[in-house]
C-alpha cells in the first residue's frame, strides 16, 4: 500500500504524520483492549458449548483482535516511515493478515445472519441444525475460504528498492492486480453484503410483521430482537467502514484518480475507517447490549480484586463454583475445578457466595 510518491509526500507531512500516528494508537489501544474484554466476557460466561451466536461473536472478535495487533502498528509505519524496515517476509504477512481477517469477519457476518434468521423465523426446526457443532464447522468453513481468497497476497505485496528507497508495495503486472482487487470486491464485500442484505431483510420483516399476540411478549422474542438489533449494527458498520476502502481501489483502476496530494489523503482516510471497523464492535456490544455491559463490569471487578489481593499480599479461601442460572438457589452444591466469581457488595467487601451470571445472546 505504499507508492514511490507516497515517499515524496510523507517526507512534507511532518503534522499529518504524528496526526496518524495518534490515531493508528488509538485504534490499537481501543481494539486491544474492548476486544481482549470482548474474548473475556464470552470465554467467562461458560456458554460456547451451548450458544451458536456466542461462538460467532467469539469468532469475529477474535479476527478482529488479531488485526489490530498484526495489522495496524506496521501499517501506521508506511505512512510515517520513509521506508520499509521490516522485511520481506513481513511484507507479504501483513498484507495477507489484512485480507485474511477481513474475509473472516465479513465471512462470520454473513454465517451471524443466517443463523439469526433461522433462530427466529424457524425457532423449533432450526434447533437441530443451530448445534455449536455445526457453528463450529461454519467457523472453520469460514477461515478456510478466507485463506483461499487471502492467499494470493502473499505474493501480491514484496519488498522492493525504488529511487534507493526499500519499500513494501505490489509486485504484480497491472492486469493481474486489477483481477484481483475486483474478485476481492466481489467476493470479500458484494457478495457478502447482499447476504446480510437478504437475510437481515427477511428476519426484520418477519420480526415487526408477525402478529401472534403471545410471541409478541415473550422474553425470548424480546431478546431474540435485541440481539439482532446488535448484530445488524455490527453488520451495517463493517459495510459502512470498508466502503470507501474498496470505492478507492476501484476508481484506482476503472475511474479517474491520479496520485497526487488529494488523493493520497483519500487513501489513508479510507484504511483509516476501515481500520476504525476493528475496535467498534466492543463498543457497539457495550451500548446495546446489557449483558455485556454486566459482562465487562465483572471482568473489570475481577482485574481490580486481583491487584488488591496481590498488593496486601492477602489468600483467599479457595472456592469453586459452576456456572448456574440466575434463578438458581445460591445454595446449591458447586462443581470443584469451575472459575471462582469475582462479586462485590456496595461497602466494598467481597461476597463469600459468588457465581457467574448467565450471558445468553440467542
Amino acid at each position: 500500500m505504499n507508492t514511490s510518491q507516497q515517499i515524496h509526500f510523507s517526507a512534507n507531512w511532518k503534522v499529518e504524520s504524528i496526526i496518524i500516528s495518534v490515531i493508528f494508537s488509538i485504534i490499537f489501544l481501543v481494539g486491544t483492549v474492548g476486544n481482549c474484554l470482548v474474548l473475556a466476557v464470552l470465554i467467562r460466561n461458560g456458554q460456547m458449548n451451548t450458544k451458536t451466536t456466542n461462538l460467532f461473536i467469539l469468532n469475529l472478535g477474535l479476527a478482529d483482535l488479531c488485526f489490530i495487533v498484526f495489522c495496524v502498528p506496521l501499517q501506521a509505519t508506511i505512512y510515517t516511515m520513509d521506508e520499509w524496515v521490516f522485511g520481506p517476509f513481513v511484507c507479504k504477512a501483513v498484507h495477507f493478515i489484512i485480507y485474511l481477517t477481513m474475509y473472516a469477519s465479513i465471512f462470520t457476518l454473513a454465517a451471524v445472519s443466517l443463523d439469526r434468521y433461522l433462530a427466529i423465523r424457524y425457532p423449533l426446526r432450526s434447533r437441530e441444525m443451530r448445534t455449536p457443532r455445526n457453528a463450529l464447522a461454519s467457523i472453520s468453513l469460514v477461515w478456510a475460504l478466507s485463506l483461499f481468497f487471502s492467499s494470493p497476497y502473499l505474493s501480491y505485496y514484496r519488498q522492493m528498492d525504488l529511487d534507493g528507497a526499500t519499500l513494501c508495495i505490489p509486485a504484480w503486472n497491472i492486469q493481474h492486480r486489477r483481477a484481483m482487487d475486483v474478485c476481492t470486491f466481489i467476493f470479500g464485500y458484494l457478495i457478502p453484503v447482499l447476504i446480510l442484505g437478504i437475510t437481515y431483510a427477511r428476519t426484520i420483516r418477519y420480526l415487526w410483521t408477525s402478529v401472534d399476540p403471545m410471541q409478541d411478549m415473550s422474553e425470548s422474542r424480546k431478546a431474540k430482537r435485541k440481539v439482532t438489533k446488535m448484530i445488524i449494527i455490527v453488520a451495517v458498520l463493517f459495510c459502512i467502514c470498508w466502503l470507501p476502502h474498496h470505492l478507492v481501489i476501484l476508481c484506482m483502476w476503472f475511474g479517474y484518480f491520479p496520485l497526487n496530494h488529494t488523493t493520497y489523503v483519500l487513501r489513508i482516510l479510507s484504511h483509516l475507517v476501515a481500520y476504525t471497523n476493528s475496535c467498534l464492535n466492543p463498543i457497539v456490544y457495550a451500548l446495546v447490549s446489557k449483558h455485556f455491559r454486566k459482562g465487562f463490569r465483572k471482568v473489570f471487578g475481577c482485574a481490580f480484586h486481583n491487584r488488591v489481593v496481590n498488593r496486601v499480599h492477602t489468600i483467599q479461601p479457595a472456592q469453586t463454583v459452576s456456572l448456574v442460572e440466575a434463578a438458581s438457589s445460591e445454595g446449591s452444591n458447586q462443581s470443584e475445578g469451575s472459575s471462582r466469581g469475582c462479586l462485590w457488595s456496595k461497602s466494598g467487601r467481597k461476597m463469600m457466595t459468588s457465581t457467574f451470571m448467565t450471558f445468553n445472546v440467542t
